[in-house]
């Protein structure tokens, strides 16, 4: 027996535990890492920058309504044993052919993005090796062969450093700026200035909200967990994620909010805007808080790029797995879960996603195509279909999650109560808005 099949073996035989056991996390603290990105940081940084600490309410908001959300893509993979792709199928082929052109348009663009995010701290870091353009070719490579050769275990444990590393860096930059706590606490009321509706509504719901909440799932899968039994272990799991994620989201409002706002400084557009406050935290702490910043800045964007290469790869995976089925007449387009065919939580937990040709393909165009962006200007039509898909996706998980949890295709005692059903609509309403602004703001 090898080393992959004996440790895939293991993973899929795990039992749950008696009660909510904290040496189980796991999976939150991966969501958490991959969602929290450069850009989040930020916006964030420019709401602070805006407004002071007046919008620290909606940070709140926020991790709650991402605790409800990825508590419901959780749940749905360990009440039902299938995986979240395979319940979409069943509510019709719309859901397909929307996944199908977004997962292959938005992952060419991402690739992109978070090697260029990935590269911008080490050229700042090391300005002589190698240009931006080098540096992120490393660094898709980088991960690319890490997320090949690894299985999640092994993935996991690395997301855990790179997220303590974030974490240990922003609240130190938080901290060294000297928070204001009476503002801080004040920021808990819930207010709008004058101009502040659309930064509201990104910090709450743009902040570890993409398309890793719906991979969430397949990583509970992946840690071993494969039914109700695990429940409490994953709601716990989840709540430290958005808890963790709540404290990026404050500590960089504190930041953007004490150094930048008090200082009237404005920041560049994108991940560049990172650097700008690299150059402020040196002229003000000096070089060994500014470097600290960037080895932060790094985990905080390669986190998101490996997180993305293996959590959407899988999802990519089992998309093609539950078709392949289909064509062989071994499942029925548009059938209900509960059946004895379809795509199942097992067989994520062991392994057979993380080892499948699939899986190795969507890492290569993730990888290799997206490099040509690196050299090219992004074509103008890619720009808008890129912007409209993934405006519409978080909306598309929140709505189809009340249609899920609501029906037959979920054992009842795991079906939607009044706060679950409150929480994914309001979730539902806030992204539409964003998705409305998201696409007027687009080039057209």
């Amino acid at each position: 027996m090898t080393e992959v099949t004996r440790g895939t073996e293991e993973r899929a035989a795990v039992t749950a535990p008696r009660g909510a056991k904290w040496r189980h996390i796991g999976p939150g603290i991966v969501v958490a890492a991959t969602g929290v990105g450069a850009g989040d940081l930020v916006a964030t940084l420019v709401a602070g920058s805006k407004f002071g600490h007046t919008l620290m309410w909606a940070a709140v908001v926020g991790c709650i309504v991402k605790i409800s959300l990825a508590e419901a893509v959780g749940r749905w993979h360990l009440a039902t044993g299938r995986t979240l792709f395979d319940g979409w199928r069943s509510l019709g082929r719309w859901t397909t052919v929307y996944f199908a052109v977004y997962v292959v348009v938005w992952g060419f663009v991402y690739g992109a993005t978070a090697m260029s995010s990935s590269a911008l701290p080490l050229v700042a870091l090391f300005p002589d090796v190698l240009p931006l353009k080098g540096w992120a070719v490393v660094s898709g490579v980088v991960g690319l062969v890490f997320v090949w050769f690894n299985r999640y275990t092994v993935f996991e444990k690395v997301m855990t450093v790179l997220i303590g590393v974030m974490f240990v860096v922003v609240v130190y930059v938080a901290v060294r700026v000297g928070p204001d706590v009476g503002a801080s606490f004040s920021g808990l009321v819930p207010v709008l200035p004058d101009g502040s509706l659309l930064y509201t509504l990104g910090i709450v719901g743009g902040v570890g909200g993409t398309i890793t909440m719906a991979a969430y799932g397949y990583w509970v899968n992946a840690k071993g967990w494969t039914d109700a039994g695990w429940m409490k272990v994953m709601r716990l799991d989840n709540r430290v994620a958005y808890l963790t994620t709540g404290v990026f989201v404050v500590a960089m409002l504190v930041v953007g909010a004490e150094l930048l706002h008090s200082a009237n400084i404005a920041l560049a557009e994108g991940d560049r805007g990172l650097l700008d406050l690299d150059t402020v935290l040196e002229e003000r702490f000096g070089a060994v808080t500014a470097k600290l910043f960037l080895v932060g800045f790094f985990a905080t964007s390669f986190s998101s790029l490996i997180g993305v290469w293996h959590g959407v790869s899988l999802m990519f995976a089992d998309f093609v797995d539950r078709l392949r089925r289909e064509r062989t007449g071994t499942a029925g387009a548009g059938e209900a879960v509960a059946g004895p065919v379809g795509t199942s939580a097992a067989e994520v937990a062991e392994g057979r996603r993380e080892s499948s040709p699939v899986f190795r393909a969507y890492l290569l165009w993730l990888t290799f195509p997206p490099i040509a962006l690196l050299f090219l200007d992004k074509p103008f039509g890619l720009v808008i279909a890129y912007g409209v898909l993934g405006a519409f996706f978080m909306p598309f998980l929140a709505l189809t999650l009340v249609w899920l949890l609501n029906s037959s295709r979920t054992p009842a005692e795991w079906r939607n109560g009044i706060l679950s059903n409150a929480m994914l609509a309001a979730a539902g309403l806030l992204f539409l808005v964003l998705c409305v602004q998201q696409v007027r703001e687009l080039p057209w």
